[in-house]
């Protein structure tokens, strides 16, 4: 058996380095929430080469006293804990004390460093766990920590770091997730000489939102603020029709701290069934705040992972905030008719320029006028239709321009200016599939299909129990081993959504009644869908019925390309648009779309 040696001080260090030190963004990570705990306003954190060779953070915190400076870079040695009682309630993002001895031990580093009490400053030098300067220095109160070079004894881990590009990447994603947890800080950071990010620390979450994640991811999020059982939910979460294809979006924070929770986040999605698209993920920023000693924190090397003393607790008061978030913030989507559109030149002119167009081309031959006129008719009909046109046709033009008979004159339109109701008003349908409404000053889209199976969805989930049909004759419908041990099981449940079921056996069950909303519906393949929703993850019952109640809205709804009459789509719009609890249908897609009068004037010129 090969002898055990106790390894020296300084190879144990460098293995022990490993638990928090992995590349430039976790120093940067650590040393900067040093800062943080030191109570810094102002936080400047510069690399180059990604941090790889260079990485300088500077702030204006407490600082450490001369005495203090060579303890501060031993393992474990900190002034955030003392006793094990203290790790019970730990409310500091570092606690450790491994930052400053983990990060030396790999690198070359370089200290400056007051406290206010002090006369001078410290300056300290320390070369891969060897100390090689100490001594007093003149510096401003806070401090400045220089990292160099890092793994450059440790030529093993430094094939493992990315392009500059990426870990330079890495060093801003750690900065800006700083910058969103702690808006009360300032914080700058300067990449290769170029300034790419900062923040104004005013104490406001949408401004450093603004700042790190930018104007159109900042515009779709609505705020958050809740509370309950001494659990403190604040942030924002985004609109349904902002979620995204990925969880990239997605920010947890608790006291202040970055973490990863699968129970904030199933809490969060699990608030947005029946209203985010399936497939797509929410965007939110959420900061949780709880008694310190009601989470552990201390159950990852880097910090990422906690645990809490009652999950429960925790899902509810994220569920019900955002709950409450959206049904007071959500609004219906409104469609920008400005985007996207090609402009003609006539349909840049007022009223005015066009005039003057048309005295300039009095020179003109007046057969080319016409024709010019009349091309312009015929390709853009509504831009000329849309402005005084009178000065062209006060010549003699020996040319039919029949589509021009019927131009209004201006001093009409702006008497017949369109007042606003707010009384629904049908328009029409396009493709038997979308309402075209008016109501006030917009005119809304509405997916009728969408609609309709949002609202059979509401009424089911209103009932205590759903509304039955018997039939006058029973369904068998035959089912794969699955499906049907899922509906033998579950016949509580299916009783309580409105059917009735019989085992048939041999895979085969008999269907003698069906929720009342589902009509003339396939009732074989709407069952078959029925114990395809119940082998689904999801052992809570409510989860489970929402489901069932999906399936049939989904099934009983109008469908895209039927016919419907107009007294129907009426009274659908109506309730559409005096409903905001139908503004998603049940997989989460818009269930109508408002274009605002004011965009439309815009487009036809009638405003500037």
């Amino acid at each position: 058996m090969p002898k055990i040696n106790l390894l020296p001080k300084q190879i144990s260090e460098l293995i022990a380095a490993g638990e928090v030190v992995e590349r430039p963004a976790s120093v940067v990570k650590e040393l900067a929430e040093n800062s943080i705990d030191a109570l810094s306003k102002h936080i400047t954190v510069e690399i180059q080469h990604g941090g790889i060779t260079y990485i300088r953070i500077t702030d204006d915190g407490c600082g450490i006293s001369y005495s203090d400076v060579p303890c501060a870079f031993l393992r474990h040695a900190t002034s955030k804990i003392s006793t094990a009682d203290d790790l019970d309630s730990i409310s500091t993002l570092g606690f450790r004390g491994e930052a400053l001895a983990a990060s030396s031990s790999v690198s070359k580093i370089e200290l400056f460093t007051k406290t206010s009490g002090e006369q001078f400053g410290t300056h300290y030098i320390i070369e891969g766990g060897n100390e090689v300067v100490y001594e007093e220095n003149g510096c401003p109160d806070g401090t400045t920590i220089i990292v160099r070079d890092l793994f450059y004894n440790t030529p093993a881990r430094m094939k493992f770091l990315k392009k500059d590009v990426s870990e330079g990447n890495a060093v801003s994603a750690v900065i800006e997730r700083m910058a969103l947890s702690h808006p009360e800080i300032s914080f700058k950071l300067i990449r290769d000489g170029k300034q790419t990010l900062s923040t104004s620390g005013d104490g406001k979450l949408d401004s450093a939102i603004y700042s790190v994640l930018g104007r159109e991811f900042s515009s779709s999020l609505i705020p958050l603020n809740g509370e309950s059982d001494r659990i403190k939910v604040t942030g924002y979460v985004c609109k349904p029709v902002f979620c995204r294809q990925s969880r990239a979006g997605q920010f947890i924070f608790l006291n202040g701290r970055l973490v990863n929770s699968k129970t904030v986040m199933a809490a969060v999605e699990q608030a947005y069934k029946n209203s985010a698209m399936i497939g797509k993920f929410p965007a939110f920023l959420i900061n949780v705040e709880m008694p310190f000693d009601t989470v552990d924190v201390n159950v990852h090397p880097a910090k990422t992972e906690v645990r809490f003393s009652d999950e429960k607790r925790i899902f509810e008061a994220v569920h019900y905030a955002v709950k409450n978030a959206l049904s007071v913030g959500d609004t219906r989507p409104v469609i920008d008719v400005s985007a996207n559109l090609k402009k003609t030149f006539f349909e840049h002119m007022d009223v005015k320029q066009y005039r003057q167009q048309a005295v300039s081309t009095d020179a003109l031959d007046t057969k080319t006028v016409a024709e010019k006129v009349y091309e312009n008719v015929i390709e853009n009909p509504l831009t000329v239709l849309r402005q005084d046109t009178t000065p062209l046709f006060t010549k003699k033009v020996d040319v039919n321009i029949s589509v021009c008979d019927d131009i209004p004159e201006p001093k009409q339109v702006v008497e017949n200016e369109y007042k606003p109701t707010e009384e629904v008003k049908f328009i029409g349908e396009a493709f038997s599939t979308y309402i075209v409404a008016e109501k006030g000053n917009s005119i809304f889209l509405i997916d009728k299909h969408a609609a309709h199976e949002r609202m059979l969805f509401n009424k089911l989930k209103s009932e205590e129990k759903a509304q039955t049909q018997v039939l006058l004759t029973p369904v068998t419908v035959r089912m794969s081993a699955n499906e049907y041990d899922a509906v033998i099981k579950n016949g509580q449940l299916l009783e309580k959504a409105g059917f009735e079921v019989d085992d048939f056996g041999n895979g085969t069950v008999v269907v003698r009644a069906v929720p009342s909303v589902l009509g003339d519906a396939d009732i074989e393949l709407c069952l078959t869908e029925v114990a395809s929703s119940l082998l689904e993850k999801g052992s809570v019952e409510i989860e489970m019925l929402e489901r069932l109640y999906h399936t049939v809205a989904c099934k009983a709804a109008i469908k895209a390309g039927y016919i419907t009459s107009k007294t129907e789509l009426l009274e659908l719009a109506k309730k559409v648009l005096s409903n905001d609890d139908i503004m998603y249908c049940p997989h989460g897609r818009p269930v109508a779309f408002e274009i605002k009068k004011y965009d439309l004037e815009k487009q036809f010129g009638r405003i500037q």
